[in-house]
């Protein structure tokens, strides 16, 4: 009966085994995509989004600042109050902005760019113009 016992052991244990490679080379890359997907933080963006400065970005913008300005002035009408005129407050959004505000930030790129020459200086290399390099980073960040 022993004998038995052990012949019936090891022909399942085998079996076993057998099923556990079929399976595992069955799967393939099924284990290698599990969490991957359209959510999935891993990979890319495929997505059609236009270039953050080209024509088709700046329209997109612009269409969203208009729906976000009439969607405030809908909640305006909706509590009683008056309605916005969404071309002129669309105007004063895109229009410049407070000196102030402005002036404090090129002041402020122009303390780095000052930074940066002095750093330079002591690196044997020449030092940058100064308001010209402060013109180009804010011409490169939009601002």
């Amino acid at each position: 009966m022993e004998g038995a016992f052990a012949i019936v052991l090891v022909v399942v244990v085998v079996v076993a085994i057998i099923a556990a490679i079929i399976s595992a080379v069955g799967t393939g890359d099924l284990y290698k995509s599990i969490g991957r997907g359209g959510l999935s933080l891993d990979e890319p963006d495929h997505g059609s989004a236009p270039a953050r400065t080209s024509p088709a970005a700046n329209a997109e913008a612009r269409d969203e600042i208009r729906q976000m300005v009439e969607a405030k002035s809908a909640r305006r009408e909706a509590r009683g109050e008056a309605p916005l005129d969404v071309d002129a407050e669309i105007a004063a959004l895109a229009g410049p902005s407070g000196g102030g505000r402005d002036e404090a930030l090129r002041d402020e790129v122009r303390q780095l760019v000052i930074a940066r020459n002095e750093r330079r200086q002591r690196q044997g290399k020449e030092p940058l113009d100064v308001e010209s390099e402060v013109d180009r980073q804010l011409r490169d960040v939009g601002a």
